[in-house]
């Protein structure tokens, strides 16, 4: 089966059944197509079906709400090609760079499954073959028995690895969370896709970091840091990175996080911002290397960087409302270049 691409820009061809879905299968053929979360709630891959058929594999996703019907607008994350099929993107669309990694499935088994708190577990998932990944990165994880694929950053960073760290927070009403949570996840086997995304750090820019995560979002962060660690890249350039929490018994990766702050203490700052609750002593005195505060986490940063953010490439991760309000901070007050920014929404 074909698939006929045609973008703003020129027209490619490849083949149509390269993966689960229109988008997977192009993206395996090193077409650089619109996405975001790929998974069917933001639609930033939508595109109009101009010939073919194609099955939806989730007729009521969120991001359908933004295609319009009446023009044959489609999902690539959710549709895949029954024949041939042409399809037109408003947008530029380009081939990868030679030797630039593309997502291939991969079947795995998770390894570990350990509780961080009430409601954020950390697992792994040993996969049937190596991948590679940059920092920042995510996968696409699906179960059998359990509709859809689900999202997850990965926490660690190794080349060519074969495990995969995630973190998950339990939904109440996520039909994989509640699989996950409520049973018993060691030795389940799955399916991961990837590595997707586009947040990526790439140590050959050189510049300053600034992170605001919130919640699970600090996930991606995490493997930055990893990254960012290996390179020794903060002995060279400064970084800043706002964790968001809600309160105290939301609280994980908090002797991580003081290693990484100890570790570049003159060039690492790292600061919690803590949204319910206040800050005791006690705390402060047992994290010294790291900076408490009170409130929401992007308003934390929007004070701690005010007219600070020159030479610096920025990563978002966390809730959409989080992310969205450090977006128009970031560009409307700091007038910070939007390529300078790298994010990551969680729906």
């Amino acid at each position: 089966m074909k698939l006929k691409v045609h973008a703003k820009n020129r027209s490619f061809e490849v083949p149509a059944d390269g993966g689960p879905n229109l988008l997977m299968a192009g993206l395996a053929a090193g077409l650089e197509l619109p996405y975001a979360c790929a998974t069917g709630t933001c639609g930033s891959c939508k595109a109009r079906l101009v010939s073919g058929e194609v099955t939806d594999h989730w007729p009521a996703a969120l991001g359908k709400a933004k295609c319009k019907s009446d023009t044959n607008e489609v999902l690539l994350c959710q549709c895949a090609a029954i024949g041939d099929c042409d399809i037109e993107i408003a947008e530029h669309v380009y081939e990868v760079d030679p030797g630039a990694r593309t997502p291939r499935r991969y079947a795995g088994a998770v390894t570990r499954w350990a509780m961080l708190t009430a409601d954020v577990a950390i697992w792994d998932i040993r996969l049937d073959n190596s991948m590679e990944f940059d920092a920042g990165q995510f996968a696409l994880v699906s179960v059998d028995g359990v509709a859809g694929h689900r999202a997850y950053s990965m926490v660690n960073f190794d080349r060519g690895t074969q495990t995969l760290t995630f973190l998950t927070k339990k939904k109440p009403g996520g039909v994989l969370t509640e699989h996950l949570f409520n049973g018993s996840p060691e030795g389940q086997k799955l399916s991961v896709i990837g590595p997707l995304g586009r947040a990526i750090f790439r140590p050959s820019l050189r510049k300053n970091l600034l992170c605001i995560a919130g919640g699970s979002g600090i996930a991606g962060i995490m493997s930055i840091l990893s990254r960012a660690t290996r390179e020794r890249y903060f002995s060279q350039h400064k970084g800043r990175v706002f964790f968001g929490i809600r309160t105290l018994r939301d609280a994980f990766f908090l002797d991580e996080l003081t290693a990484y702050a100890r570790q570049f203490e003159s060039t690492l700052e790292i600061t919690i911002g803590i949204s319910e609750g206040e800050v005791s002593d006690h705390l402060v005195s047992q994290y010294p290397f790291l900076k408490i505060s009170t409130g929401f986490i992007h308003e934390i940063a929007a004070q701690a960087v005010k007219g600070n953010t020159s030479n610096t490439q920025i990563y978002l991760a966390g809730p959409t409302p989080l992310v969205d309000a450090a977006i128009r901070h970031l560009l409307i007050v700091e007038k910070v270049d939007a390529k300078n920014i790298a994010y990551d929404k969680f729906s």
